[in-house]
C-alpha cells in the first residue's frame, strides 16, 4: 500500500505534531477536530514550529510553505475519505476513543488502516470494536513528535502482517525509528519509564537525596538527558499516578504501587510544569 494521504483525528499537541512530521516529508494531511478554533490553533502550532526550524536554517522558506500547504484542517469526518490511513490522536480516554473509532470505521473504505496514538489503552480491545481488527494498530508517537525519533508500533492480537508492514514503512518515511511491541499495559517504553519515575519518588520520600541530586545522579550515572523527577514534572504528576494505578489494576502486582508522596503531590494540585509547581517550581 502506498500512503499518500494521512487522516488525523485531533489537532492538539500530538495531532499537530504528527501532521507536521507527515507534511514535511511530502505526505498530504487531513487534520480533523471538533471546532474550527481547535483546527486553526493546531495549524498555527505547526506554523510556529516550522518557523523555529526556519530560523535555525534546518528548512527553507519554500519547504515551510509547501509543508503547510499539504495540511488541510477540517471539522468534518467526511474529509477523511481520501486517506489511506487514519490516526486517532484524541484525549487519552477509552470511551471517547471508542466513539471516534466507530465513526471512522463506518465512514472510510474497508481497506483503510486505522491507527491509535494511545499510550496506554489496549490495542486489542480497541481493534475489537471495529469491523477491521486486522487493519488496526497502535502507532504511539512521543512528544514532541517532530523531534522524537521513536514510534512504538503496537500489534493487537488481530493486527495483520500487512498492516504492520505498511505502518512500519510509513514511520520510516517520517524519519522515525519504529519498534514493534505486543499489546500489554504501557507497551514497552512507559512500562519501564513510569515505574522508574515512581521509584525516584520513593527515593525522594525516604530522604535519601535532594531532587536535584537524584536527577543529577540519573543524568550523569545513566546518561539520561533529563532526570526522572524533572521528567515527571514535564509529563504531569497526575499522568504518572494514573499510569501507575492502571498497572497495579491490570497486573495485580504490588511492585506497581504508586508512591504515597506522588499521590500527595497530585492531591495538592502540584502536577508539574502545567501548574507551575511539581517537584520543582516553574
Amino acid at each position: 500500500m502506498t500512503i499518500s494521504t494521512v487522516g488525523i483525528i485531533g489537532a492538539g499537541t500530538m495531532g499537530n505534531g504528527i501532521a507536521q512530521a507527515c507534511a514535511v516529508v511530502g505526505i498530504n494531511v487531513v487534520m480533523v477536530d471538533i471546532s474550527e478554533a481547535a483546527v486553526q490553533k493546531g495549524i498555527a502550532t505547526v506554523s510556529g514550529s516550522l518557523d523555529r526550524l526556519l530560523k535555525k536554517e534546518k528548512i527553507s522558506a519554500e519547504a515551510k510553505d509547501a509543508a503547510l500547504a499539504r495540511i488541510k484542517g477540517s471539522t468534518s469526518y467526511d474529509d477523511l475519505k481520501g486517506a489511506q490511513i487514519v490516526i486517532e490522536a484524541a484525549t487519552e480516554n477509552y470511551e471517547l476513543k471508542l466513539k471516534i473509532l466507530k465513526q471512522i470505521d463506518e465512514l472510510v473504505d474497508p481497506e483503510v488502516i486505522i491507527a491509535s496514538n494511545t499510550s496506554s489503552i489496549s490495542i486489542t480491545k480497541l481493534a475489537a470494536a471495529t469491523s477491521r481488527a486486522d487493519k488496526f494498530i497502535g502507532m504511539h508517537f512521543f512528544n514532541p513528535v517532530p523531534m522524537m525519533a521513536l514510534v512504538e508500533l503496537i500489534r493487537g492480537l488481530q493486527t495483520s502482517d500487512a498492516t504492520h508492514d505498511a505502518v512500519k514503512e510509513l514511520a520510516e518515511r517520517l524519519g522515525k525509528t519504529p519498534i514493534t511491541v505486543k499489546n500489554a499495559p504501557g507497551f514497552v517504553v512507559n512500562r519501564i519509564l513510569v515505574p522508574m519515575i515512581n521509584e525516584a519518588f520513593f527515593v525522594l520520600a525516604e530522604g535519601l537525596a535532594t531532587p536535584e541530586d537524584i536527577d543529577a545522579g540519573m543524568k550523569l550515572g545513566c546518561n539520561q538527558p533529563i532526570g526522572p523527577l524533572a521528567l515527571a514534572d514535564m509529563v504531569g504528576l497526575d499522568v504518572c499516578l494514573a499510569v501507575m494505578d492502571v498497572y497495579l489494576a491490570e497486573f495485580g502486582d504490588s511492585k506497581y504501587r504508586a508512591c504515597p508522596l506522588l499521590r500527595e503531590y497530585v492531591a495538592a494540585g502540584r502536577l508539574g510544569r502545567k501548574t507551575k509547581q511539581g517537584v520543582y517550581s516553574y
